[in-house]
């Protein structure tokens, strides 16, 4: 019996109530009145049950599938505004004792070349990244425990806190390796992350463990509960994703929002940030062997109804998405996107912004822009790119910072910081037009801060970034 307030995952995650609530969802897909009165409750921004939010999923009136994706753009707009965060991924080692069937790390794939950075060479991976303008990262690892332990990470998160170069320093690491213990989510916590992110991949049981064959991620209820040991470990800012593709888009909608529901009830505070990733090419994976995938459309279906189940989550798209795909998908609830990325181990030192070492790569990325184009391409749509990391340093984490995103408050802290990053960005690293775009769109957006007492500190502050000083936040 489906139980959220179980930390066992076969009660959380309970195949009988996604089955039950699929079939629902179908019956009443073209039901009116009762979607109607889910959008009314949606309305109210206090997020929707996986059951209503299975129906506005599988709605086929037209009229009201427009309703949603109205309401999708204005609950993004309403707390989230027209932020946008910029990170980039940060791949230290491709070793892994897993058999995961859709990711080229498997430990079958013989002709992959394996590589593990050295602390000398992260070190030159992330002064090209601070070049780039980036101060945000996620740091991604196979699973191995001789190649890529504990200690390893933490002493590489130790290294990227401590470089300083020229005007960059990285102020946010994300972190995104294996599922592990509570001893060592405390290490992590204490190392300074930001956000611990895990992807699920699927949450159907038996999918799971075909794809998962061999290795330590078998184990699906490890795997599954891995948030919940998180959170017991002190880490309040977790952050949840499947890879679309894998299975029935369907069932990992429903399976997703009950994960959310579930550490809601069990820890106070549902998920810092859902990822939205779908399957893609990569050495020797060919998505087309998938039966599970989706169209553009449903991709960004699912996207508006996760913003209106979830209005107060973060949403992360990463350029495993085209230009076109990302744009559409920004209006609709994404409010991270990465910039520049590589998705190879060492991919950043040495090469040029054209240039793209493929040999280590997890998958194929598709929007291949340099964070400068990206950047003026966020700018250029009404976007402010945030480079902010001020909530996790002022200790706005967890229920806290999900308390004053309810409230509204939010506005007075992430909408001046962002313009602040921003000009630092536009001062240290942007191109010419880049930047003539960008002081434009800070004087028009200085207006928007709420609060008279804060937009005053901003505007002193960014006369101070233009004057050499750094790293103001609020």
């Amino acid at each position: 019996m489906y139980n959220p307030s179980s930390k066992h995952a076969e009660e959380f995650i309970d195949n009988a109530e996604i089955l039950e609530t699929l079939e629902y969802a179908d019956k009443n897909k073209d039901n009116a009145e009762l979607i109607d009165s889910i959008i009314e409750k949606a309305e109210k921004r206090k997020g929707l049950s996986h059951r209503e939010a299975a129906v506005l999923l599988d709605c086929t009136l037209e009229d009201r599938n427009q309703r949603i994706y109205e309401l999708a753009r204005q609950i993004k707009k309403d707390f989230y505004g027209n932020r946008i965060v910029m990170f980039a991924p940060l791949y230290l080692s491709n070793y892994c004792i897993n058999s995961c069937v859709y990711c080229p790390y498997h430990r079958q794939n013989g002709h992959i070349p394996r590589k593990k950075l050295t602390q000398e060479e992260i070190r030159q991976e992330v002064i090209a990244l601070q070049d780039m303008g980036h101060k945000r990262l996620a740091l991604e690892t196979g699973e191995d425990p001789i190649n890529n332990p504990i200690e390893y990470v933490l002493e590489s998160i130790d290294t990227i806190y401590n470089i300083k170069h020229k005007n960059g320093a990285i102020r946010r690491v994300n972190v995104n390796i294996a599922a592990t213990t509570v001893e060592n989510y405390r290490k992590l916590k204490d190392a300074g992350i930001g956000t611990y992110i895990l992807f699920q991949e699927t949450y159907h049981k038996e999918s799971y463990e075909k794809l998962h064959p061999a290795g330590p991620k078998h184990d699906y209820a490890y795997h599954t509960e891995a948030m919940d040991r998180a959170m017991e470990g002190g880490i309040d800012d977790v952050g949840l994703g499947v890879l679309f593709g894998l299975e029935l888009y369907r069932y990992e909608f429903a399976g997703l929002l009950m994960h959310a529901e579930h550490l809601e009830a069990v820890h106070g505070v549902g998920p810092h940030t859902i990822s939205v990733p779908r399957i893609k090419k990569a050495d020797d994976i060919d998505p087309g062997v998938f039966d599970n995938g989706i169209d553009d459309e449903t991709f960004a279906k699912l996207i508006a109804c996760i913003r209106i189940a979830v209005p107060y989550t973060g949403m992360i798209i990463s350029t495993r998405e085209s230009e076109a795909v990302r744009e559409k998908a920004l209006s609709l609830g994404i409010s991270q996107i990465s910039g520049g990325s590589r998705t190879s181990v060492g991919g950043y030192a040495g090469y040029t912004p054209e240039e793209r070492p493929h040999d280590t790569e997890q998958f194929d990325v598709s929007d291949q822009r340099s964070l400068d184009e990206v950047v003026h391409w966020l700018m250029k749509l009404g976007y402010i790119p945030s480079f902010c990391t001020a909530c996790y340093r002022e200790g706005r984490t967890g229920d806290r910072f999900m308390t004053l995103c309810k409230n509204g408050q939010i506005q007075n802290c992430c909408h001046p910081n962002a313009l602040m990053t921003l000009k630092e960005y536009l001062m240290d690293y942007a191109a010419q037009d880049t930047r003539d775009i960008g002081v434009k769109l800070i004087d028009s957006e200085i207006k928007n801060v709420p609060s008279e007492k804060v937009r005053a500190i901003v505007v002193d502050n960014l006369a101070k970034i233009e004057n050499g000083s750094r790293d103001f936040r609020l």
